[in-house]
């Protein structure tokens, strides 16, 4: 198949999914062309600063543009902290002590808001980073939707309920994307993101010597890679202790994590079984990826944006949030 055919089916496809999952949310990749033209190479700038001192920075901005938009819709909720009025997401199982990066986006709020005051908002902030830290790790630039708004509310019950868990089996993930207008082919190529980063051992504690209560390890596992991560992450050990989540290139976005799925070195059980399940279909997608880097990169370019249009708070409704920590007036 010509790279000019899977080109031109990706800009077909890309033009449908905004059709699909965008216009009726008023997003524009020209939103801020007359009000704040440079936000995006505000953002580019300060992502490739950090990331010059701390290589696993984009990883976690990436991470936090997907808290957010699973809970409630990309809103920005995730960065908001306690108050008499909010109950922080940032308290939930799968963010506390987990989730970071809120300093980086306080910088680039802070810049933008001096440059074009009252303008951008702490979603589109979340969804311009994580653009920014992919590209900036190798991985695929994508064109992205803008003119969301910041809710005004948390929901710290959604987020330990909707996000998905590195525990959960296969069918459970793959309704927690259904329940936000996501497919399974979402589901592989998000997963993909999984490429760059770190996971503490409680993630996978489990895997390593007592795999659904069994008593053993995951019986997928690699025995080369189990004897590593014991090494790593003894039982009854330090359970915040980091490991990469792609043994090979840990900070470069690439397909190498598909390639380690199918070499049983998926470090999170939620990770392997996309190759690992019997009978799935979706074993198949992470075959293409992990033979075409290039397919992987077109796809989650396809799936962020797809991801982004998550349920946005579009013209009167919210904020423009002028800390991303507080709602406005409080």
């Amino acid at each position: 198949m010509s790279s000019c055919y899977v080109s031109g089916v990706l800009a077909v496809a890309t033009f449908m999914a905004f059709l699909l999952h965008g216009s009726h949310a008023q997003l524009s990749p020209a939103f801020y062309d007359s009000t704040c033209p440079n936000v995006s190479d505000i953002v580019q700038t300060i992502v490739q600063l950090v990331q010059s001192s701390d290589p696993r920075m984009p990883a976690s901005l990436l991470r936090l543009h997907f808290h957010d938009c699973f809970v409630d819709g990309c809103d920005g909720s995730v960065l908001l902290d306690n108050s008499t009025a909010i109950v922080s997401e940032k308290d939930a199982p799968p963010n506390s002590n987990s989730l970071r990066g809120f300093d980086v986006i306080d910088a680039i709020k802070m810049t933008v808001e001096y440059v074009c005051p009252g303008v951008v908002s702490c979603a589109d902030i979340l969804a311009l980073a994580a653009e920014a830290s992919v590209s900036l790790s190798g991985g695929p630039s994508w064109t992205v939707q803008l003119g969301r708004r910041d809710g005004t509310t948390a929901n710290l019950t959604g987020a330990n309920t909707n996000l998905p868990s590195p525990f959960e089996p296969l069918d459970i993930l793959k309704a927690k994307f259904a329940a936000v207008g996501l497919n399974d082919t979402d589901l592989v190529t998000l997963s993909g993101a999984h490429t760059f980063g770190r996971a503490r051992c409680g993630a996978f504690s489990d895997r390593l010597y007592n795999f659904n209560g069994t008593g053993i390890a995951d019986p997928t596992l690699n025995t080369s890679y189990l004897t590593t991560l014991q090494a790593n992450c003894p039982d009854g050990g330090n359970e915040t202790t980091l490991n990469n989540l792609d043994l090979s290139t840990p900070d470069a976005f690439d397909n190498s994590y598909y390639l380690n799925l199918q070499s049983n070195e998926g470090l999170l059980a939620s990770d392997q079984q996309l190759y690992s399940t019997s009978n799935d279909p979706i074993a198949s997608i992470v075959g293409i990826y992990a033979g075409n880097q290039t397919a992987f990169f077109e796809s989650f370019a396809l799936s962020m944006i797809n991801m982004g249009n998550i349920s946005p708070l579009t013209g009167s409704d919210g904020e423009i949030r002028s800390n991303c920590r507080l709602v406005n007036a409080s």
